[in-house]
């Protein structure tokens, strides 16, 4: 099983260490689904992880190496060169097209984006993580 993570399902997964972003960071990391990056989808979680609100929670070392964990250890993909507006939202149009390029499932949290899972394979985390339990 091969999946995107929303930069903010990332991020979520820094700041609370017990909920169901952290597990599936920790699935991944224990081989449980292959994650999916691409250079977009890690300079977006820099930038999210350095906001003066989360940087008082989540020091720029450790943000450091997090983002250097997903680089080095998730498959690194291309950025899709082009990206069909699909959400409400068009800054996340390009986490659409990453999975679709790569046919991975896509988690995410923004209601944008939840709002296409009719149509593509996008779940929130804790469904995702359910699927990743029962396989």
């Amino acid at each position: 099983m091969r999946a995107v993570l929303d930069p903010n399902i990332l991020g979520a997964a820094l700041l609370a260490p017990g909920g169901a972003p952290a597990e599936l960071v920790s699935r991944w990391r224990a081989g449980e689904f292959e994650l999916v990056v691409s250079e977009t989808l890690l300079a977006e979680l820099e930038r999210v992880l350095a906001y003066s609100k989360l940087r008082k929670r989540v020091p720029e070392t450790d943000a450091r190496a997090f983002v250097a964990l997903l680089r080095g250890g998730a498959r690194l993909a291309f950025d899709p060169t082009a990206a069909a507006r699909r959400s409400a939202d068009p800054a996340d149009d390009y986490l659409v097209a990453l999975a679709e390029q790569e046919r991975a499932l896509l988690v995410s949290g923004d209601q944008h984006l939840l709002a296409l899972a009719d149509e593509l394979p996008i779940h929130t985390a804790r469904a995702f993580l359910e699927a990743v339990r029962d396989a």
